[in-house]
């Protein structure tokens, strides 16, 4: 079942290569995730001494926590997958054409996992495109939903 989805990621960039992953989460941040108060929009995952941490995921601090000031909602946390796709990710960032982004959250019977992908950015006039693609698709759809 899915959490939440980074529609920007799909819309900015192009996916190459996706891969599930673990994610190290505290205990409050999974009761935010399950109350579903996260937000995926501004995040990306960067490569720092072999290791793949995402960073500017927002998770709301939970309601029912006493002392929430205290709570950092945008802080680093670190991915787990592994070594030879750490390795992989890491000479493709490297290369600087690509970055790594979170595409997904969602639940694998009661863990939560994210979805992981290897992005390369659109251009304007591809990003037009894929526009103009929708509204073709969605106009498409209605005159189909007349007919019946």
């Amino acid at each position: 079942m899915e959490i939440t989805k980074n529609k920007k990621a799909f819309f900015d960039y192009e996916i190459l290569d996706s891969q599930e992953a673990w994610i190290e989460l505290k205990w409050h941040e999974v009761k935010s995730i399950r109350a579903k108060q996260v937000n995926l929009k501004w995040a990306y995952i960067s490569n720092l001494s072999w290791e793949l941490f995402v960073k500017w995921m927002h998770i709301s601090a939970w309601k029912g926590l006493v002392n929430s000031q205290s709570i950092e909602v945008e802080r680093e946390r670190k991915i787990l997958i592994s070594k030879k796709k750490i390795i992989y990710y890491g000479s493709k960032l490297k290369e600087g054409w690509y970055t790594l982004l979170p595409l997904s959250l969602y639940f694998k019977g009661s863990l939560i996992k994210m979805q992981i992908g290897l992005a390369k950015g659109k251009k304007q006039h591809q990003k037009k495109q894929t526009l103009k693609e929708r509204t073709l698709d969605r106009e498409a759809k209605k005159m189909l939903q007349k007919e019946y």
